[in-house]
């Protein structure tokens, strides 16, 4: 890998990070489910996950360092700018069903770029929102 510097990370997404993952899971999903997922992303905690690992469990190809995103984050990082945490869709394993990158693949290729252990912060969420359990029902499974 070339001599670049570290990742710098905003706290939080940006406002304008939340479209783009709605505009992107709208192809694949209803406008309802939608809806929820970006939801639950923006009260999500945040998460570290490494760069060669967001990649693997996503399954999508590298992009290329001239790719204009990707290059456009790589000259934000050479400048010391901050990038902002990506919003994902749990994947699974059960299913075989890959981790969607809704928003910010441009910025894990680019961190990648940098250095394939990156810590990435993200924000993740399953697909579906999980049932709540309630301490009656957990206490009864216990039995």
């Amino acid at each position: 890998m070339e001599n670049t510097p570290a990742v710098k990370w905003l706290a939080a997404p940006q406002d304008h990070d939340y479209p783009a993952a709605s505009a992107y899971l709208s192809l694949t999903a209803d406008d309802a489910q939608v809806a929820d997922i970006v939801a639950r992303l923006k009260t999500a905690s945040t998460t570290q996950q490494k760069a060669k690992d967001i990649m693997r469990a996503s399954r999508l190809e590298l992009l290329a360092k001239d790719d204009f995103h990707v290059a456009d984050d790589l000259a934000k990082m050479a400048k010391g700018e901050s990038l902002s945490p990506i919003l994902l869709v749990r994947g699974d394993l059960n299913t075989d069903l890959p981790l969607v990158v809704a928003d910010g693949f441009h910025r894990v290729c680019a961190s990648y770029y940098t250095d394939v252990n990156t810590d990435i912060p993200c924000r993740i969420v399953p697909a579906v929102k999980p049932p709540k359990t309630t301490a009656k029902r957990a206490e009864g499974k216990k039995k």
